[in-house]
């Protein structure tokens, strides 16, 4: 007599046609297919899991568990480097008061924001936000952002203007107010940018402070443009 499980053609023919039984699956085999469907349905578990979920419930997992744990968290991980790279931004982006919540106080976890208050007529402002908008494709993993400083505060004083807000995951981490502090129109983009990194909102490749590189050149001009002093020559003169 044919072995009902011996694998052939017609076997699986009869089989199909409740013939003969199902195939017997060795115990060996039959465990092993047990224990894989059991961790199938586990990593579906932790599959749908963030990494905080992973992180909340990782003391109920066996150690069994480990290593699909870890797998998924590391796909979890790479998953939201993913979402951070394609966190850029590249430009200055105008908002309203209504706005200000949402793009600045919860703009998201390691998230800098450059928030400039301005107004159109304001030469200063309006530089500023010129080199914003350099400094915005230059460092596009910074949120760059402006707003008409009335439509977003009001009764914002003019005399406070140009302002800039810098924040970090929702807290204030530096301003700058008014037009002496950034120094008038002789204001470069470079300048801005230090100023800028000091808060910690940009990471410059300057090497030392623009600004303090001018000073060294106007004071060696007005130390060349003193009268020099002759040997001989007296502090007092007789009359």
């Amino acid at each position: 007599m044919q072995d009902p499980n011996e694998d052939t053609e017609w076997n699986d023919i009869l089989r199909k046609k409740g013939i003969l039984p199902p195939k017997e699956i060795p115990k060996d085999d039959e465990e092993e297919e047990l224990a894989l469907q059991q961790q199938q349905s586990v990593v579906k578990t932790y599959e749908s899991m963030t990494l905080e979920e992973l992180d909340e419930n990782e003391d109920e997992f066996s150690e069994d568990d480990e290593a699909a744990i870890e797998m998924y968290r590391q796909k979890r991980l790479a998953e939201w480097k993913a979402t951070q790279m394609k966190n850029v931004f590249g430009e200055v982006t105008e908002i309203s008061g209504q706005d200000y919540v949402k793009e600045v106080n919860k703009a998201g976890d390691g998230i800098w924001v450059v928030l400039h208050l301005y107004k159109q007529g304001i030469p200063l402002c309006t530089l500023i936000n010129q080199h914003l908008s350099a400094l915005a494709r230059k460092f596009p993993q910074t949120k760059f952002l402006k707003s008409i400083s009335t439509t977003c505060i009001p009764n914002y004083p003019d005399r406070n203007l140009p302002t800039i807000f810098v924040y970090f995951e929702g807290e204030m981490k530096a301003q700058f107010i008014g037009p002496l502090v950034f120094g008038g129109m002789n204001l470069t983009v470079e300048e801005l940018e230090w100023r800028l990194s000091e808060s910690g909102a940009i990471k410059t490749d300057l090497e030392e402070n623009p600004r303090k590189q001018i000073e060294d050149k106007l004071m060696t001009s007005i130390r060349s443009s003193l009268p020099t002093r002759k040997d001989g020559d007296s502090d007092d003169e007789d009359y």
